[in-house]
This record gives C-alpha cells, structure tokens and sequence, in this order.
C-alpha cells in the first residue's frame, strides 16, 4: 500500500501542484484553479459566494489544498459539503477522484473504487491531461491494492501517453511488476494492441526456464513488437536478467557435514543434488563442476571462503546445519553467493549475497490456510503438536490465516494421547451440549433423550501431526460427533509407507506434499529410486530438496531480479520471498479408501 501511494505521489506530483488549472468545453464545467488563497480565505469566500457553483468550486480547491497538506480529515469534510450530483462531469471527476485518494490514504481501496465508479468518469478522456493522470494514478493504485491486478496495469498503460521523464519511465517499471505478478491463465489473451504486448511478454518470460531461454524468448519478443514501449526499453528486471545471463556459473562448492547426527540428512541431500547434476550432464548440458566439502570439519567459515574464492568457486551450496546459517546471516556481506540448506531464525536479515533454503514446515502452514480460503472456508480450528516446532507451525498458519481474513477460533496442542478426547471434545464444546442436557433433565425430572452436538461454526481442522498421532485423532473426531469437519494436514501426516491399515485410520484428511512423493512418473525421481530404494518414502523429500538446490543454483539471481517467477521442483513450486528466502508451494492428495488420491491443485 506505501508503494502504492508512493508511486501515486511521483506520477502526479505535477499534476497536485497545477490543481488542474485547465479549463474543459464549457459543457463539462470548470475545475478548480490552483488557489492562492488559504484554505479559511476559500471556505470564506464559498461561504459568501453568489452561486452554487462558484461556491462549489472553491470548496473543492479547499479539500484539495488541504489533501495536499496531509489534513486528510479535514479534506474528507469539506468534501462532504460539495454536492456531488449538482456539479458538472469535470467537476465530479475531480471530486470523485479527490474521494478515492483521501479513501486510499485510509488504506480503504474499496472506497476509492466506489468513489471511481461515478458515472461522469466516462468522459475522463475529454479532460485535461493532469487530470487523467491523477485519475487513472490513484484508480491503479486502488486496483492494485484490492488485488486487482490486471486492471491496475491496464489503467497504468492507459495513462503511459500522458506521462515523460521520471514520471514515465517509474510508470513503464510500474506496469512490468503488475504484470509480470499475474498467474500465466491471465497471460493468455490476445490481441495487437499495447496491454497484449505487455502480458505476451511476461508470458514468454514465465514460460521459459533458463536464464539462456529467456534471453532468446526476450529477443524474440522484442522483434516481434518493435514498436511496443517495452521492446523500446526494456523493463530493468529485464536488463538485469541479461546481466546475469553473461555471467554463467562454472563452479559450485558443496558444502555438507559427512558425520555427526546430520550426515544422514545430509547424505540424501548430496545424492539429489548430484544426481540432477549427472542428468543434466546426461541431457548434453555443460553443468557447472561441483566440489563437495565438509562442514563437519570447519574451523572456521571465514578460512572455508578465502580457499573457495581463491579456487574460483562462484557459488557455496550449504551449510546444512543451523548454528552455521545463523553465523552466516550476521556477517555484512559474504565473499560468495551462498545458498544454504536452512534458515537462519525468523527477522534475522542477512547479507545480499546469502539465499535461504529448506523443508520449512511454515511453508506448508500457509499451504493450507492458501487451500482452505480458496475452498471458500472461513473459520478453522488448529491441532498441532507440543513444543517450538508445534508453535513455529501454528503461528505461520495463524499468521497467514488471519491475514485473508480467516478466522481462528480455537487451538490446541496435542501431548499425550490420552488427553486427546477430551482436547477436541472442548474444542467443539460438546462438553457444554452435555451439560445442557443433564441441566434439561434436573428441570423437567425423569429421563431426556438428547444426542451431544458440536459447536455450528467450524469450516476445517487445521492438523500439524505425525502419522500415529492423525491415526488417533480422525477415529476421535468421529467418536466426538466432528467425523464430519474437513481437516487439512501438512506432510508430516504421511508416512509414505503404502500401509493401508495406516491410511484407513486417515480417510478424509486432504494433505499438502512434494511432487517427489505424489508425482512418482518424474524421470529423475525414477533414477534416484533405482539407485536408493529408500528414496520411495518420506526420506524422499530430502532428495527432492538437494535436486531442487542443483536447480536454483544457477537461477538464484533470476528469481531476485524476477521474484514472481517460479520454479516448479521435486519439493515443491519455488520462488522466493523479499527475504530471499525460497518458499514452496504443494500439491494436494487425500486419504480416499485406503489409498493416497491427487487432487486438483490449488488455484493460483
């Protein structure tokens, strides 16, 4: 939203100052001319007006004089005073405009849209140019920030005429970000006209994969559409793209402890990443050459870099082990690109050069609060285990949650097995529908008949649990009169182990999980499972992530220079955050009969 305003801001800033002294044909009316009186001479001066249109316009040019100032709320009562349906169209275009942007300082982007839909916004064309640009200015930041994104750029390019110098070139890099975030459904339309070439290039660049494709699908764009303002100049995400594209990668450093208790961990993370090196060898591909190191035996990080460096490595994959990345994540700036293999604690920010990697269980949390909202669920319950894992989880999901407007209405965390019927009967207040009966029957005297029935108002169950614990709580919620309440999982529900025993305890619960393990035709995976059997099951995720570390290697630079692109890989759909963090998102199953069932992703 401050983005937003800002922009708003630095396109109009000529047009707040000239208060759009332009006058239209008479038919239109008059617009307010930059007053040199105060804002108490004005309202004076309307206060003793002869007609109600002379007075109508010097309260305008007050509201607008004092939006200027920042007194929005003194801008948004003088506004009050003007009667919009008297005015003439110019008038109640500037008026209707001055609504939306004192609606917008409110962070109310629905009011700004309600005070744009005014009908003598039609004939925007026919006024002044200053005025379409404050207009169209503010109607694309509203659009924007109410997540209509499409419209936002279209509103952007509608104005890019009207627009030179810096104004021009912040709304030409404006447009490229609104359009480059839209989902690749929205991308497809048709047509020759200037937006058909602003979503035709973001489709070409989200549909290529290397940083060596979309150089060629750039090129080939840019001559085809010559004469279209990005082919003219291209957006600077863009030309960083070509930068980086000039620069390959030739060397990697693997960095990842060979004992100690993550050397397992460790192991299937090193045999995923090799083995998408030695396919891509495979493919004809010239692969950067990777050497691996161990960390287990590091003195220290600052000797480990000064040798990568003077042995040319560009690129550090790891370390794996936390108390490393944190370390990491306090120097100022690191002689190497670094993607490491965990994450340093929540708000730590760290130097440019380091990227951040892994199976984060928040990742998953707000898979399922993305799910759930676009299941059109509402209000939700959270199971989640004991303990800081149990906490981090469910503080994402509450995070994410609430902020798309979900409601979490209660939570428990599930210790001891034997306390679990009695956690969900308070979490549905079935205890509250017993004592209402035994209270019935006191009144009345003698026997009642009266079934316990659940609390009405629960969409779903969020569930953070291992497989034995979902065994327990699915046959519970029956036994508790919820059998019938959706419950939503993260990965940790499933095992992997092709025991129908297992899942039948689970029928129901839909889960978020990697490609790696739903998607089990993928040619990589296929090679991995012949070579390490032990990759079919859950350890699986782990080579799946050290595949996907091969995969951002060389395309690190582009997702930062990019960030609404994304990577499809083995452990999920990757981009990466404004911390450099890289998050995944998951495909879905259910547990259906004994059996594990894909379901339809989730919409983008």
């Amino acid at each position: 939203m401050i983005a937003c305003l800002r922009l708003l801001s630095a396109l109009c800033l000529a047009a707040l100052l000239a208060a759009c002294a332009s006058s239209p044909s008479s038919s239109l009316g008059e617009l307010p001319r930059t007053p040199d009186a105060s804002i108490e001479q004005l309202l004076d001066q309307a206060a003793t007006s002869k007609t109600p249109e002379k007075a109508a316009l010097l309260r305008l040019s007050a509201a607008d004089l004092a939006y200027h100032q920042k007194d929005f709320a003194r801008a948004s009562r003088i506004l009050e005073q003007v009667p919009l349906d008297t005015l003439k169209p110019a008038q109640q275009v500037f008026a209707s405009t001055l609504g939306a942007e004192l609606a917008m300082s409110r962070n109310q982007p629905k009011a700004a849209l309600t005070a744009l839909s005014h009908p003598s916004l039609a004939r925007l064309d026919e006024l002044p140019p200053e005025l379409q640009v404050r207009t169209r200015s503010v109607h694309a930041a509203a659009l924007e920030a109410d997540g209509q994104t499409l419209a936002a750029a279209q509103q952007r390019v509608a104005m890019a005429p009207l627009l030179s110098g810096a104004a021009a070139s912040a709304n030409h890099e404006a447009i490229w970000n609104l359009v480059a975030a839209l989902p690749t459904e929205q991308l497809q339309g048709t047509g020759t006209d200037v937006m058909a070439g602003w979503t035709s290039l973001a489709l070409a660049v989200k549909s290529a994969g290397t940083l060596e494709q979309q150089q060629a699908a750039i090129e080939a764009w840019r001559n085809q559409h010559a004469g279209h303002p990005a082919a003219v100049q291209l957006p600077q995400p863009l030309l960083k793209l070509k930068e980086l594209a000039s620069q390959p990668l030739t060397r990697i450093a693997l960095l990842l402890p060979q004992e100690g208790p993550l050397a397992g961990v460790a192991r299937a993370l090193r045999d995923g990443f090799m083995a998408a090196h030695f396919q891509a060898q495979q493919a004809g591909q010239k692969p950067p050459s990777v050497e691996v190191f161990d960390s287990s035996r590091l003195t220290s990080l600052d000797d480990f870099y000064r040798k990568a460096q003077a042995s040319g490595v560009q690129l550090v994959v790891g370390p794996l082990e936390k108390n490393l990345v944190k370390q990491l994540s306090a120097y100022p700036q690191l002689p190497i690109t670094t993607l490491a293999l965990n994450y340093s604690d929540a708000g730590q920010t760290g130097p440019a050069q380091l990227f951040q990697f892994g199976l984060a269980a928040e990742d998953e949390a707000r898979e399922v609060s993305r799910r759930a909202q676009a299941d059109g669920m509402r209000r939700a319950v959270a199971l989640v285990p004991s303990g800081e894992w149990g906490d981090r989880v469910l503080k994402a999901f509450r995070q994410d949650w609430e902020a798309k407007g979900g409601t979490l209405i209660a939570a428990a965390h599930v210790s001891q097995p034997v306390a679990l019927a009695q956690q969900i009967a308070d979490l549905f207040q079935l205890r509250q529908s017993e004592g209402r009966a035994k209270s019935l029957q006191s009144t009345v005297g003698g026997s009642v008949s009266a079934q316990p029935s659940r609390r009405q108002d629960i969409d779903f169950i969020f569930l953070a649990a291992t497989p034995t614990q979902a065994q327990q709580i699915k046959p519970t919620l029956n036994f508790q009169y919820a059998g019938d309440v959706p419950v939503y999982a993260t990965s940790n529900v499933y095992s992997a182990s092709g025991n129908v025993n297992e899942y039948n305890d689970m029928n129901g619960i839909r889960f978020c999980e990697t490609p790696w393990l739903l998607d089990t035709g993928n040619s990589l995976r296929q090679q991995v499972v012949r070579q390490w059997p032990q990759a079919a099951g859950s350890i699986g995720r782990l080579y799946a992530m050290g595949a996907d570390a091969y995969s951002l290697a060389p395309r690190l630079g582009q997702l930062k220079a990019l960030p609404d692109n994304r990577i499809e890989g083995l452990s999920g759909s990757l981009s990466m955050n404004a911390n450099q963090r890289i998050e995944r998102q998951l495909p879905w199953a259910e547990f259906t009969g004994g059996q594990v069932k894909r379901l339809p992703d989730t919409p983008r």
